[in-house]
C-alpha cells in the first residue's frame, strides 16, 4: 500500500517517540543479512538502529528501521519495518508496512499490508484482511475478524467472535 506523503510525514512524527530510545538501547547498531545464518551478527543478538535484510533475517530484539524481504524478530519489536514479511514472535510497537504484517504479542501502532495478524492489536489496521484476538482501535479492510473490538471495523466483511453482533457488512463497532 502507498500512502500519500503528507500522511508518512505525519506517521513518522507520530512514530518519533517510540523510536527515539534506539539511540540508547542494547544491541548492535546495524545489521545485514543475506539469509540468516548469513547475517554479520548472529539472530541471538538484538539491534537497535538499522537492519537490513536482503533476503531474511533474524534477531532477538529490534529497535529503529527494519527493512528486507523477510524480517523476523524472535522477541520485541520497536520499529518502522518495511518489507514483504514482517513477522514478530513478541510484542512490536511501530509501523510494520509488508505485505504480511504477524505478530504474535501486543501490537500497538499502523499496520499496513494485504494480511495483517496480532494477538492483541491497538491502533490501525489498514489490508486486505485484518485478524486479531482482541482489537482496541480501528479495523480497515475488506476482511476484518477479531474475538473482542472496542473500535472500528469498516469492510466488505466485519466478524466480532464475542460481540452481540457477531457479523455485520460495511460498518460494525463495540465499545
Amino acid at each position: 500500500m502507498r500512502l500519500p506523503r503528507c500522511l508518512m510525514a505525519a506517521l513518522a512524527l507520530a512514530l518519533a517517540p517510540a523510536l527515539a530510545g534506539t539511540a540508547h538501547a542494547e544491541g548492535k547498531p546495524i545489521q545485514v543479512s543475506l539469509f540468516n545464518p548469513i547475517q554479520i551478527f548472529p539472530e541471538k543478538e538484538s539491534i537497535a538502529g538499522l537492519r537490513i535484510n536482503l533476503i531474511y533475517g533474524a534477531n532477538q530484539n529490534v529497535q529503529g528501521l527494519d527493512l528486507g524481504l523477510v524480517n523476523h524478530v524472535k522477541g520485541n519489536g520497536k520499529a518502522l519495518q518495511y518489507g514483504v514479511v514482517g513477522y514478530v514472535e513478541g510484542d512490536f510497537t511501530g509501523w510494520q508496512d509488508c505485505a504480511i504484517c504477524i505478530t504474535k504479542g501486543k501490537f500497538v501502532g499502523l499496520a499496513s499490508g494485504v494480511w495483517n495478524q496480532a494477538g492483541d492489536g491497538h491502533g490501525v489496521m489498514l489490508g486486505w484482511v485484518n485478524v486479531t484476538k482482541s482489537m482496541s482501535g480501528l479495523q480497515l479492510g475488506l476482511i476484518n475478524v477479531t474475538e473482542t473490538l472496542k473500535g472500528l471495523q469498516i469492510g466488505v466483511g466485519n466478524v466480532i467472535q464475542k460481540g452481540k453482533i457477531k457479523f455485520l457488512p460495511i460498518v460494525n463497532w463495540s465499545m
